[in-house]
């Protein structure tokens, strides 16, 4: 994607024109002026290809339209989901490609949307071509039907936008051939939203160089009036008044009936979705919190008889192709999925939408219940808030903007570097985790003080101010969304009425239709059979964790002589644990044994039980020392690791499980002279620094490895970057143990 766009031949196929008006199918005259009752003919003609003979132009949707094509000002639309807001810059393009201009261009969040508008612009003759991380074999072909002027919509996404080659070598081109620019989900540009993605501030930069009069759209339905103000300052000045015009209307949703269901625990969640699913209309979305419990949710589902797929970032592409297609033909019940099946997903006839836990903000949660009732008269909504959500929402919320300290040092070491710093060599420099340093350059991208670059990041040199209050004030304001999804779950007030509030619609008032408003609608009762599958369910322990194959790039530079792969013989196999802490079942568990502030203390007789199942199931599955297959071994003996904050629990661990596994105990990894390693919830170089040297297996427990030469459970509490389990099996193979078996309570991912 390195090579010019040139500016694209007049448009020559899609829509046909009314052969014979007085004006040309854009309303333009002769004279050269512009006939706006032609041209709202034609528009209401468009969408009436789009949406049926019926269809009719709401007065803002011309509102907007008349904005683009006849004033080509700039313009905002905050309209409630399934209003029309893509009509809108559909017809645009139709109207405006009619009078030669170029391609529209449409950033765009999702890949499931992309989709979406494809097809919808499909139906009204409407070419549309998409560049996307899933579709990179097709860049230079669309590139070339770009160039040839046969491409109406091109969709990107946001993340193309700071690519080095497509910002360097494409957007500049694209910019200044561009007929119209759409930003769609426009409330990803504002810190304030929900939702907020650095990579959307790039726009500032296409903005700034689109040619003299092209028009501009944001669209969103959720954005209040923070939200509003923000994206509209950003999207600059335009029109005879020199502000860019804000169309906002009310955000009821008719056809949207809300509700809250209290359930004791997970168990009586699930259960209560197997016993009440089919009594949901037609077919739809079960949202969860994490990517695990999509998955255990969905697997639990299937074992019931529905007809379920789950969808998250996880799921491969082809996947979730397929899921998308099942669930737009109602050939699943319902897909249960992350907020990765969020903005944009077009399925008029969604008979409903399921949260199994509370998102953490209001705004958010109207987002994703947004995706149902688009084309229906009813639809249910169901939030089935769980104690859990709490910490999930605290570890988002631990991934916000880092301190002053952490963002210069990475500030000077680009500075000092001389050649750009990928982001794994920029974790030897600075103690932040991967996602945590990604997140915070492209922040800084967007102020202009870091640039990326073939091979990584350089500084700039521009001048930069942390600015302390403002990070302060967006943290704040996250706290605020989480308590008033704890007042929406138990408060009084009509739910739509209290959503609409939150985003400061003016006309909000009392729904009539959610339970607060007519009464309880789903009893919280569920079937015997069903608890009971339920906790069996979420009862059955086990999780497998893969060791680390390679060390982190870079070490060197922190005086630690390790890269490149890990030798095999140096190596942890594949471990197991009781759970996951972002679990549904055991995780909630592990999360109150495991907390910070939870007292050290022997291990509870319920989890040594479900860990020696775990450990019973590993013995004869696959691989496993009583599976009857060669090159197996029972393991010779137990060893614990050291542990800082939890040494009674890991002690009290290994030693019930050696004694009920009648296995020698035979020592411990220990920390070298009483040394602590730090940074916990570092990245991997910072963490690996602290460890390295910091462990030491001592000479009686050396001594034991080598008289009994076998395998040996390693056992700790949790797994967290994984490095303190392959530092430790790095010791033990070294000194003599031939398998090193990791076992732990949980991992954190």
């Amino acid at each position: 994607m390195n090579q010019p766009i040139p500016t694209p031949a007049p448009h020559s196929g899609g829509l046909a024109t009314s052969p014979g008006a007085p004006a040309d199918a854009a309303g333009t005259s002769a004279a050269g002026t512009v006939d706006r009752t032609a041209v709202r003919e034609r528009a209401e003609a468009v969408l009436r290809e789009l949406a049926g003979p019926s269809a009719r132009l709401r007065d803002d949707q011309w509102l907007a339209i008349e904005a683009l094509v006849v004033d080509r000002r700039r313009a905002l639309v905050v309209q409630r989901t399934g209003w029309g807001k893509s009509a809108v810059y559909f017809i645009s393009t139709a109207l405006l490609r009619a009078r030669g201009s170029g391609p529209t261009v449409i950033v765009s969040p999702l890949l499931a949307l992309m989709r979406n508008q494809v097809e919808s612009a499909a139906r009204a003759g409407i070419h549309a071509r998409t560049i996307n991380s899933a579709n990179p074999e097709e860049w230079e072909t669309i590139q070339a039907e770009v160039s040839a002027g046969t491409v109406d919509i091109l969709l990107v996404s946001p993340e193309r936008l700071n690519n080095p080659d497509f910002r360097d070598h494409v957007l500049p081109k694209l910019a200044a051939s561009t007929g119209l620019l759409v930003v769609d989900e426009a409330h990803c540009i504002s810190d304030w939203g929900h939702d907020f993605r650095p990579d959307y501030r790039r726009l500032r930069t296409m903005l700034a160089e689109l040619s003299p009069g092209v028009p501009v759209l944001a669209t969103t339905a959720t954005a209040n009036a923070r939200v509003t103000d923000d994206v509209a300052e950003q999207l600059g000045t335009a029109g005879a008044d020199g502000r860019a015009l804000v169309l906002r209307g009310p955000l009821d949703r008719e056809s949207l009936t809300l509700a809250v269901l209290p359930l004791p625990d997970p168990a009586h969640r699930l259960a209560w979705l197997a016993d009440h699913l089919d009594e949901l209309p037609g077919s739809g979305i079960i949202y969860t919190l994490t990517v695990a419990a999509a998955e255990e949710v969905s697997e639990f589902l299937q074992s019931r008889g529905y007809s379920v797929a789950s969808y998250s970032g996880r799921t491969e592409d082809a996947e979730r192709r397929t899921a998308e297609a099942d669930l737009l033909a109602n050939r699943v019940k319902a897909l249960v999925a992350t907020s990765a099946l969020g903005m944009g997903f077009d399925k008029p006839d969604l008979g409903f939408v399921v949260h199994l836990g509370s998102p953490g903000s209001p705004i958010a949660y109207y987002q994703q219940v947004g995706r149902a009732g688009r084309g229906v008269d009813r639809a249910e909504v169901l939030l089935l808030p769980g104690r859990e959500d709490e910490a999930i929402w605290r570890y988002f919320a631990s991934l916000g903007f880092p301190p002053e300290e952490q963002v210069r040092r990475t500030l000077e070491a680009l500075t000092q570097a001389d050649r750009p710093l990928s982001t794994a060599a920029l974790e030897t420099h600075v103690d932040i985790r991967r996602a945590r340093l990604e997140t915070m350059l492209k922040v800084l991208d967007v102020d202009g003080a870091v640039r990326r670059v073939r091979g990584g990041w350089l500084a700039t040199g521009e001048p930069w101010v942390y600015d302390g209050p403002r990070y302060a004030k967006v943290a704040r304001a996250r706290a605020d969304e989480q308590q008033a999804m704890r007042e929406y779950a138990t408060g009084q007030l009509c739910r739509m009425e209290f959503l609409r509030r939150q985003l400061d619609d003016d006309l909000a008032a009392p729904c009539g239709r959610c339970d607060v408003c007519s009464g309880a609608r789903h009893s919280a009762v569920v079937s015997t059979e069903a608890l009971e599958a339920a906790r069996a369910a979420l009862g059955r322990p086990g999780v497998s964790f893969e060791p680390r194959r390679l060390w982190p790039t870079g070490m060197d530079t922190l005086g630690v002589a390790l890269k490149g792969k890990i030798p095999a013989d140096e190596q942890a196999q594949t471990g197991r644990a009781l759970g996951r802490l972002s679990d549904i079942g055991w995780g909630g568990r592990l999360r109150t044994i495991l907390a910070e502030n939870a007292p050290d203390a022997p291990v509870p007789t319920d989890v040594l039980d479900a860990l020696v199942t775990v450990l019973a199931d590993w013995a004869r599955g696959p691989g496993g020392w009583a599976s009857g297959e060669p090159d197996t071994a029972r393991p010779v003996g137990v060893v614990a690791m050291a542990s800082a904050a939890r040494p009674q629990l890991v002690a009290s661990l290994a030693g019930r499980i050696a004694e009920i596994g009648r296995l020698p105990m035979l020592g411990r990894v220990e920390y070298r002279h009483g040394e602590r390693p730090t940074g916990a919830r570092s990245n991997s170089a910072q963490r690996l620094k602290s460890l390295s040297g910091a462990l030491v297996v001592p000479t009686g427990l050396a001594a034991a490895l080598t008289e009994l030469q076998g395998p040996v459970l390693l056992v700790d509490d949790l797994v967290d970057s994984g490095w303190t389990v392959t530092v430790a099996a790095r010791l033990l193979r070294q000194a003599g143990a031939q398998v090193v078996l990791p076992l732990a309570l949980a991992v954190q991912a």
